[in-house]
């Protein structure tokens, strides 16, 4: 029987999946990538280079590990080639890429649009990258988008694309922005199929073979966090996809009995990028101490994070939704050398104590946080290889961060490359 790992975002994005998705990608046959798109960004370091990747998985600098870009994505597939670029320019070129026949496509247009349908929002912006992910996920589901086993069918891409070109070029008229031509477009879609057709298939029938191979390991990536999940985040101000373990089987084509080991990762802090209500962010001198020694900013977009203290309600409401096993507790060496640091256990709703998220930001907007603070610890901590080797300060932390969540700490990140990382939980080490 395959062993499987699936590794998700428990707060708002940016938590640091692209490094622990990395470190289990070493050992892993198989990494899937079941939902979001180029919006998202993983930052991975190791032997003192820096790689980012957006739409690829982690896996790519495995040789032996099979990546794959599951039917749940959007996929843009110039964005693929230019992320292919670079790895090749960074010497990553020996790796084993697939892309889901039922994929949707990202278009030109998409992006167009992405941009447009901000710019309405005046000054009550969603906080979008502008990447086409929404306007891509909406045609998905209005069936007018394309998908990326049109391009293995000419005569069918192009009859798609005609139809989807009809109905695009007249709201991109409306919205007063540049229409497409028929003919670019396709000329240049046949040129990226000649590229990227080779690894056009159905991954699910992939997977599902792997899943059923003895000593199997595979990995599951989602991409963004679960406070921005479209049916259980801050709504509006999330993405156009679902990245709870929950969404797994449908975006990867698997069956649900297949997950049973989900990593729920979470920054010892928290961080939120774009608009939307934090409880605890912070604004002061601390918020900047933060975010420097953390380097937050966007992989993607470049623009700073909000900063707050680590927030127990929303690690609760994920681990309820997302049935998370183990924390890997994310840039913990970032804390170190404060004086105090806090948890938010609780928030305070109108004058009432309540210990889970309000489904309205209105609500949320109003929440304050009740924290307790514990002494904070001044060792660089960003040597250790055991948990042992922690001090004390920085141990009754992790333990106080497992009573209020409820979950136990199953990894700890004390820097950006892999081999600072620290593996707790048993059942992890044998991963």
């Amino acid at each position: 029987m395959s062993e499987r790992l699936v590794v998700i975002g428990s707060q708002w994005g940016d938590e640091g999946k692209g490094k622990v998705t990395d470190y289990f990608a070493c050992r892993a046959d198989m990494v899937v990538r079941y939902q979001g798109g180029n919006n998202a960004g993983h930052s991975v370091m190791f032997n003192g280079h820096k790689y980012s990747l957006q739409s690829i998985p982690s896996g790519i600098f495995n040789p032996n590990t099979v990546n794959v870009m599951a039917n749940g994505m959007v996929v843009n597939p110039e964005s693929v080639l230019v992320e292919l670029d670079r790895l090749h320019a960074q010497g990553i070129t020996d790796y084993q890429l697939y892309i889901s026949d039922r994929a949707a496509m990202v278009m030109p247009w998409h992006s167009a649009l992405d941009g447009a349908y901000e710019n309405l929002k005046g000054g009550k912006l969603i906080g979008t990258t502008k990447k086409g992910i929404g306007p891509a996920y909406s045609d998905k589901y209005s069936r007018v988008g394309l998908r990326m086993g049109d391009l293995l069918e000419p005569e069918y891409f192009a009859e798609r694309l005609q139809a989807a070109l009809d109905q695009k070029n007249m709201e991109l008229k409306m919205l007063g922005l540049p229409t497409y031509d028929f003919k670019e477009v396709y000329d240049r879609y046949m040129e990226i199929a000649k590229i990227l057709g080779p690894r056009i298939v159905d991954t699910s029938a992939l997977i599902n073979k792997a899943l059923r191979t003895p000593d199997k390991k595979i990995l599951f990536e989602g991409a963004q966090g679960m406070m921005l999940c479209i049916d259980h985040g801050t709504y509006p101000f999330v993405t156009s996809s679902t990245p709870s373990s929950a969404s797994v089987p449908v975006g990867a084509g698997i069956s649900p009995k297949w997950i049973n080991n989900v990593l729920g990762v979470a920054k010892a802090y928290c961080t939120r990028v774009g608009e939307g209500p934090f409880p605890t962010e912070l604004h002061d001198h601390i918020a900047h101490e933060i975010r420097e020694r953390g380097h937050e900013y966007g992989t993607v977009t470049g623009r700073p994070r909000r900063v707050g203290w680590f927030d127990a309600v929303v690690a609760r409401y994920t681990s309820r939704l997302a049935g998370i096993d183990n924390w890997a507790l994310m840039l913990f060496d970032v804390l170190s050398g404060l004086d105090k640091v806090k948890i938010c256990t609780h928030y305070e709703l109108d004058g009432e104590i309540i210990d889970t998220p309000p489904s309205t930001i209105s609500k949320l907007a109003r929440c304050k946080p009740v924290y307790i603070e514990m002494d904070g610890w001044k060792e660089d901590i960003s040597g250790i290889k055991s948990y042992d080797e922690l001090p004390e300060a920085a141990k009754a932390y992790v333990r106080k961060i497992e009573e209020v969540t409820e979950v136990p700490v199953g990894v700890i990140s004390v820097g950006p490359d892999r081999t600072q990382t620290v593996i707790i939980s048993e059942k992890l080490k044998e991963f």
